[in-house]
């Protein structure tokens, strides 16, 4: 008995120290005025919804840059908007270049849990845009960014 209560003890602890870390993460953010940051999700295989995702990050970018603040946008793709950062099969390769070139800060992180389920089907490789990074998991890497303060965007 006396075990049990130790261990629900630990775990309760253990959510009160993740709760805590991504409040200061939050607070971290928070604290860097004129700093913005926002990660898009795209996960549909819609050259239209991958269009306006692309639509956002341009009025993101402009908006921030003509009021003179920095902002950082990360846009994360995995299940079938992963096709959006694939080399062969992207409908918007060449703005995905071009938006890129007028934002630094601009991420785009590919889902490769999504990428190997698409090598296994297709067998063969799945080659992504050079300006892509992997991430392990688009979802996570979702929910870290929302835990580190970073806002929210699904077109």
């Amino acid at each position: 008995m006396a075990m049990r209560s130790t261990r629900r003890a630990a775990l309760a602890l253990a959510g009160f120290a993740g709760m805590t870390a991504a409040m200061a993460g939050r607070k971290a953010a928070a604290d860097q005025p004129g700093v913005h940051r926002v990660a898009i999700q795209v996960s549909s295989n819609d050259p239209a919804l991958m269009n306006m995702a692309l639509n956002n990050v341009k009025n993101i970018i402009e908006y921030y840059k003509n009021i003179g603040e920095t902002v950082e946008v990360e846009l994360v793709t995995f299940g079938p908007g992963l096709h959006m950062l694939r080399a062969d099969r992207s409908p918007v390769k060449d703005r995905l270049t071009s938006l890129k070139g007028s934002l630094p800060t601009l991420t785009y992180s590919a889902c490769e849990n999504t990428r190997n389920g698409m090598i296994r089907v297709e067998q063969g490789e799945v080659p992504m845009v050079p300006e892509a990074k992997l991430v392990p998991s688009g979802v996570v890497r979702l929910m870290q960014l929302q835990e580190e303060g970073w806002s929210y965007l699904r077109p």
